[in-house]
């Protein structure tokens, strides 16, 4: 059995904690304790949240565990000394060191980031860089495992990170049961990325995100703007005009993103050869989705494909 330590300082936000529940999950799908799940703090006893409710945890001190998990506060802040200085002793023992969101913060106090490559909430990348200027900070990556060390995005990055563990630990069979049972749509992989087209446009009216999730269920389809416009129950006219007011962009270009999207987790995730991703997410031909990864990403798609692998390994 395993025993994984979820770090909670004063004032952690409770989403930090979601990553459990892979974890208790993946106990109930074998039916048995791969997992002993622990929260800790620095002097054990109460520790509240964000919201203001309160859990019991064991001292830190006191623990030896496999992983080490800790989670961050809604806004970096400084860390009390002895916090650091229990979680860096702790990690000394640990098989692995890992971070929710601005957990990576306590991490880099306690100096186990230096010299890794490491993530944290886009918003808050910048900073973690600049506080910790030995680390390399990947902003736009929803987990990252170097060597010992795993730091996650946001907080809901934090059930992909634990999925990823637990395939490491048991196998991806029970990775992907859970992730259904957490009504995960897919495990996202590490080396994704933390943004999504549809949350970027952010459509305003029902007619136009009616006619973005059309378009994101049906990218095989030809996409016409003709057929967008009918699933928004709006002339072809009235549908561009509204479309580029809400999104800012045309409804090709934002076609376009969708696919490169979905392109973009199947090239990561899966092992569909190059020329497939392309017929199933509607770009046909594979130069086609090449040119559109150069304008979204900068890279190809098989660059994209080494660099996720490499970022998993």
């Amino acid at each position: 059995m395993l025993t994984i330590g979820f770090v909670v300082p004063s004032g952690f936000q409770i989403m930090g904690l979601a990553a459990a529940s892979a974890f208790e999950l993946a106990n109930a799908t074998a039916k048995q304790r791969l997992y002993d799940i622990r929260l800790l703090s620095e002097e054990g006893g109460t520790v509240p949240n964000s919201l203001g409710m309160s859990v019991e945890t064991r001292a830190l001190s006191r623990q030896k565990v496999d992983t080490l998990i800790v989670t961050g506060l809604l806004h970096p802040a400084s860390s009390s000394p002895g916090l650091v200085r229990l979680v860096r002793k702790a990690a000394e023992s640990a098989r692995r060191t890992a971070s929710v969101c601005t957990g990576a913060f306590i991490l880099g106090e306690a100096g186990l980031l230096e010299g890794r490559r490491v993530t944290t909430h886009w918003v808050h990348a910048r900073a973690l860089q600049k506080q910790f200027p030995k680390a390399h900070v990947e902003e736009d990556r929803i987990f990252i495992i170097d060597g010992p060390i795993w730091t996650s995005a946001g907080m809901s990055a934090g059930i992909d990170l634990a999925l990823g563990m637990i395939e490491k630990d048991f196998g991806a069979e029970l990775a992907r049961t859970v992730a259904q049972k957490l009504v995960v749509y897919h495990r996202r992989a590490g080396g994704q990325s933390q943004h999504s087209a549809l949350l970027e446009m952010d459509a305003k009216s029902d007619r136009i995100q009616s006619a973005l999730e059309y378009a994101r269920r049906n990218l095989r389809a030809p996409l016409t703007v003709e057929e967008l416009a009918e699933a928004a129950h709006l002339s072809p006219r009235q549908f561009s005009r509204a479309f580029r007011a809400e999104t800012g962009q045309s409804p090709a270009k934002a076609v376009e993103n969708l696919r490169v999207e979905a392109a973009r987790v199947m090239i990561e995730q899966s092992r569909h050869t190059i020329d497939e991703v392309a017929v199933e997410t509607g770009f046909v031909d594979p130069e086609r989705m090449r040119r559109a990864f150069l304008r979204a990403f900068g890279q190809p798609p098989q660059v994209v494909r080494r660099n996720a692998r490499m970022a998993t390994m």
